[in-house]
C-alpha cells in the first residue's frame, strides 16, 4: 500500500478514460495540479466521478486486473461453483488447491487501495470547495462525500472479508510525503469504522438523481442501507441488518422480476432494473475485465460440473419447468462456459453489487438466527415463486431449525447469485458464526472441489481458521515494515 501514490491529474485520467455514464464524462484540461483544483462543485464532481471509475478499469499504464476481476476472484475461486479452465495460471489452480503463499499474484489488494485513495482524497478536499463555490450547496457537499464514504466503505469490507486485518488508512496519498509505513488494524475495529461511516453517508445521501440509470449506478442512500445490512449480518447484528434491509424493502422502489426469457436481459445486459439496487455502469467493451477469464479461449475459468446434479437440479416431474431459469442465463451447460458476464458476441455486462433479492435474502438469513423462522421461510420461498424454481429444489426445513434455514438461503443464494463474487463470502459469514460452529460448512466444499491427490492436506489447511483469510502479497511486507503477515502463512 505504501507505494501507492495517486495524484488528482491520475485520477483526472481515470475520468477522461471512463466509459460510465454521461455524468461522469468530464472531460478536464491536461495537467491539473491541487493548486487550480479544488475550486468548484464541477471539481469535485470531476473527482467523484473518478472514484467511480476506478471501480470498472486500473487507470492507464497500470498493468494490473481489474478491480472487478479481484471481487470475483476473492468471492468464488475458494468456494465451490467455479473450476480452472484449461487456461487457469498456476497461482490460480494453486487456490484451487489451497495452495497459497504469499507470493501468489491473486492475493494484491492495490487496486482497493487505489479506490480507497481516490475516496480519501475528495474527503480531504471537498469540504473546503464550499469557502470558493458560493454555489456548493451544504446538502451538494454532503451527497457527494455520503458517495465517497460508501464506497470507501465497500472497499474496505471486502477486504476486511477477504484478509481480515488489514491497514486503515483514512486521509489521501497524493505525494511522496504523504507515505506512511502503517501496520495492520483489526478487522473488527474496520467495521465498526464502516458502520460510522455508514450511518454518516446516510445522513447527507440522496433518494434519486432524477433518472433510473443514475439511481442504479451512483451511490443512494439505500445503497449505504444494503451496504450495512451485509456489514451488520457479517458482525452477527441480526437486529440492525432487518432494520437495514426494511429500509430497503419497504421503500417500495425495488422489485422482483417475473421468470420470463427477457428477465436476464433486463437485469444484466441491459441493468439499471427494478431489482438492481446498486451496479457499476459499464457501457463500454474496452472495461469488460471478466471476458478474458471467462470467455475468451483458453477460458480461465469454469461452472462447476456439480451445478447440474446439486445446484440447478432438473426437474423431471414437471416438463414444463425442466430448468431453473437462472441456470440457462448463467451459464452454458455443453461446454460449463460462464455466460453471466458475457459471451462470445458481447463483453460487457453491468457488476451488479446489489439486487433487491440480496436484502431478502440476508434479512431471511437475520430472521433465523433471531427465532423467525417462518417468516424467513416465507421470504425465501417468495424469491423462488418469482424465479419459477424447479420443485426439486425446494426444501422443507423445520421453522425452528436456524441451521435447516440457513442451510436453505445458503442454496437459494448460490442459485441466485451464481458468479457473482459473493459464494466464498456466504460460506465463510455462516462457518464462522459463534466461533466456527459450522465449519462442517467450509470442510465440505474442500472435500467436494480439491483435486484428490491433495485434498487431505487441503481440508487439514481449511481446520485453521486463518487460512479461510488471504496473506498479505510479498511486494507489501517488503515496502512496509511495520505489516506483520496473516498467522497462517508464518507456519
Amino acid at each position: 500500500m505504501k507505494k501507492i501514490i495517486n495524484s488528482i491529474a491520475v485520477i483526472m485520467v481515470l475520468i477522461m478514460s471512463s466509459s460510465c455514464k454521461k455524468w461522469l464524462d468530464t472531460q478536464p484540461r491536461d495537467g491539473i495540479t491541487k493548486q487550480s483544483f479544488w475550486k468548484t462543485k464541477e471539481d469535485i464532481q470531476a473527482a467523484v466521478s473518478g472514484c467511480y471509475a476506478s471501480l470498472l478499469a486500473s487507470p492507464p499504464g497500470i498493468n494490473e486486473r481489474s478491480l472487478i476481476e479481484y471481487i470475483f476472484v476473492f468471492g468464488e475461486i475458494r468456494a465451490d461453483m467455479i473450476d480452472p479452465g484449461p487456461g487457469a495460471v498456476n497461482d490460480e489452480t494453486d487456490i484451487f488447491n489451497v495452495n497459497i503463499t504469499q507470493s501468489n499474484a491473486l492475493s494484491r489488494w492495490s487496486a482497493f487501495y487505489r479506490t480507497i485513495n481516490f475516496c480519501n482524497t475528495v474527503l480531504d478536499n471537498a469540504p473546503a470547495v464550499r469557502e470558493l463555490d458560493p454555489t456548493l450547496t451544504e446538502a451538494q457537499l454532503n451527497a457527494y462525500l455520503s458517495e465517497v464514504l460508501t464506497l470507501r466503505s465497500m472497499m474496505y469490507f471486502y477486504l476486511v472479508k477477504s484478509y481480515r486485518d488489514v491497514p486503515l488508512k483514512l486521509t489521501a496519498t497524493t505525494k511522496d510525503t504523504d507515505l506512511q509505513d502503517l501496520p495492520k488494524t483489526s478487522g473488527s475495529v474496520i467495521l465498526n469504522q464502516i458502520v460510522n461511516d455508514l450511518k454518516r453517508a446516510e445522513s447527507g445521501a440522496v433518494t434519486t438523481y432524477g433518472t433510473t440509470v443514475m439511481d442504479k449506478g451512483r451511490v443512494t442512500k439505500y445503497t449505504v442501507n444494503s451496504l450495512l445490512a451485509d456489514v451488520y449480518l457479517w458482525m452477527d447484528n441480526y437486529q440492525g441488518c432487518i432494520a437495514e434491509c426494511n429500509k430497503v424493502i419497504n421503500s417500495q422502489r425495488f422489485a422482483l422480476q417475473n421468470a420470463s426469457s427477457s428477465w436476464y436481459f433486463n437485469v444484466f445486459f441491459n441493468g439499471s432494473s427494478t431489482e438492481t439496487v446498486f451496479e457499476f455502469n459499464n457501457t463500454s467493451s474496452a472495461n469488460a475485465p471478466l471476458y478474458l477469464s471467462l470467455i475468451r479461449s483458453p477460458k480461465r475459468f469454469l461452472a462447476s460440473s456439480y451445478l447440474a446434479s446439486d445446484v440447478f437440479i432438473p426437474d423431471d416431474v414437471d416438463p414444463t419447468r425442466l430448468f431453473d431459469i437462472r441456470e440457462e442465463a448463467f451459464y452454458r451447460g455443453s461446454d460449463l462456459a460462464i455466460i453471466k458476464w458475457g459471451n462470445d458476441a458481447v463483453s460487457y455486462i453491468n457488476w451488479q453489487v446489489y439486487r433487491i433479492s440480496d436484502l431478502m435474502l440476508m434479512k431471511a438469513e437475520a430472521l433465523a438466527m433471531t427465532e423467525k423462522g417462518a417468516d424467513a421461510i416465507a421470504l425465501i420461498e417468495e424469491i423462488r415463486l418469482k424465479r419459477g424454481a424447479v420443485a426439486a429444489t425446494a426444501q422443507t426445513p423445520d421453522q425452528g431449525d436456524k441451521d435447516a434455514i440457513c442451510d436453505y438461503i445458503l442454496a437459494e443464494r448460490s442459485r441466485e447469485f451464481a458468479f457473482e463474487g459473493k459464494r466464498w463470502f456466504d460460506l465463510l459469514r455462516i462457518a464462522k458464526r459463534e466461533n466456527y460452529r459450522r465449519l462442517d460448512i467450509l470442510l465440505n466444499v474442500v472435500a467436494q472441489t480439491v483435486n484428490p491427490a491433495v485434498q487431505q492436506s487441503a481440508i487439514t489447511k481449511f481446520r485453521d481458521v486463518d487460512s479461510h483469510y488471504l496473506p498479505i502479497h510479498e511486494a507489501e511486507l517488503f515496502a512496509d515494515p511495520q505489516l506483520v503477515q496473516n498467522p497462517f502463512y508464518t507456519k
